[in-house]
């Protein structure tokens, strides 16, 4: 059941990270603040498609 997805940036639109999530456990996009290296900052990273 885990899926592998990708978290993007919501300030700059880079794909930074890639993770893994349980969709019976969380079967909405997820959110995570994380590091962006290109803003140089915690950002929000949201999952894409």
């Amino acid at each position: 059941m885990r899926e592998n997805i990708i978290l993007e940036c919501t300030e700059c639109k880079n794909r930074n990270y890639t993770t893994k999530k349980n969709k019976k456990i969380h079967a909405e996009r997820v959110e995570y603040k994380k590091y962006c290296p290109h803003c140089k900052k915690h950002q929000m990273h949201k999952e894409t498609k």
